[in-house]
């Protein structure tokens, strides 16, 4: 197979879709990949490095796309990029279709068979392409929290673990999954106090047992949620429905009864996030400011730390990404049902039902 790895355009992304040695392994099984100039720089790969992998470097992301039977990506494809797929050409990245319409439209138009990061699963349902990333922004979201309750960054000026005789911050974090669980562990290693809320009372009881003491596990009801938003100094959204757009747990008017120069950092908002008012920002602007609560929403944050990401990420789609080459989609897709529930456009059909649902759009039961 011919596989390809572009340089990522989308704003401060500097993750790559697969390492030099990720290239090797595929080279060596007598695979062609083309990579894309610069594509690995902000990662901290030369295209020498490359090279000596088996790439072929080209100029141009066009060049990338015109020849590759699969592209190899992190982030959803910009405008630009839609443009360039092919009819029949797999795309392997993430998608986040659910909060992107206009995203959705393209990538059909295209014609290309996208298989998403995202909705992929394993053999327990869970989703492993999704769980590294969603470590890193669970730990980054505190960082940012705590950053952005500085006075300078119009927060609350609260430090977040306090000092002997003041009281720390307040965290609350809507969702206990990888994001919360990681969120958690920083903000209380942090020595903030800590409200951790979900819906399923087993991932509840799992985290009571393995949190610190300034964790205070919480079922998640609406009342509830409003009851915490009073006090929190900083509240992450950690919510995830694979594939669909996240519930809004968090209305505007309830901005009203917070802190002022609280902060709201919504790791979902590239699933339209928990927030009623959040909205996806960049590294170069990532917070502005509603009823005086400072949100932070940027799409792609373990993009900022790069190098991590993408070795966090490429242990996990590396595997993936051979069997689609080995034995093409279909066959390693039929072999591997968790892979197919990946697939969620297909050949100009849209294959995932929750993005169906969440457009008005037309679903179409996969086959292959």
């Amino acid at each position: 197979m011919i596989v390809g790895v572009v340089k990522e355009i989308k704003a401060h992304e500097y993750r790559v879709g697969m390492i030099p040695s990720g290239v090797a392994s595929l080279t060596q099984a007598k695979h062609k990949v083309f990579v894309e100039t610069g594509a690995g720089a902000g990662s901290g790969f030369s295209d020498d490095d490359y090279v000596h992998a088996g790439a072929q470097i080209v100029q141009t992301a066009g060049d990338v796309f015109a020849k590759s039977e699969m592209i190899v990506k992190v982030k959803e494809p910009q405008p630009v990029e839609c443009a360039m797929l092919r009819k029949d050409q797999v795309c392997f990245t993430y998608f986040h279709f659910a909060a992107d319409q206009k995203l959705t439209e393209g990538v059909l138009k295209s014609g290309c068979v996208a298989i998403s990061y995202e909705t992929v699963r394993d053999r327990s349902g869970r989703l492993p392409l999704l769980t590294p990333m969603s470590e890193v922004a669970g730990k980054m979201s505190v960082q940012e929290g705590a950053k952005y309750l500085e006075k300078p960054m119009m927060g609350r000026g609260i430090l977040l673990g306090g000092v002997p005789g003041v009281e720390p911050a307040t965290v609350l974090i809507l969702g206990g999954g990888v994001v919360g669980l990681n969120a958690a562990k920083v903000a209380a290693g942090l020595g903030a106090r800590v409200i951790l809320m979900d819906v399923n009372l087993e991932r509840l009881r799992y985290l009571s047992d393995v949190m610190p003491a300034n964790v205070q596990t919480m079922f998640s009801d609406p009342q509830l949620i409003e009851h915490h938003l009073i006090e929190a100094d900083l509240v992450i959204g950690a919510v995830l429905i694979p594939g669909a757009r996240c519930p809004l747990l968090v209305r505007k008017e309830q901005l009203k009864i917070m802190k002022p120069g609280s902060v709201i950092v919504d790791v979902g908002v590239d699933q339209g996030g928990c927030c009623e008012t959040i909205r996806p920002t960049t590294h170069d602007n990532p917070t502005y400011i509603v009823d005086e609560v400072v949100h932070y929403g940027v799409a792609n944050m373990p993009g900022a730390v790069g190098r991590t990401s993408t070795f966090a990420l490429t242990n996990a789609t590396l595997p993936y990404i051979q069997r689609l080459a080995n034995m093409g989609y279909v066959e390693a897709c039929q072999a591997d049902p968790g892979l197919k529930s990946g697939i969620d456009v297909h050949k100009g059909a849209l294959t995932n039902r929750d993005v169906a649902e969440t457009f008005g759009m037309e679903y179409q039961s996969l086959s292959l």
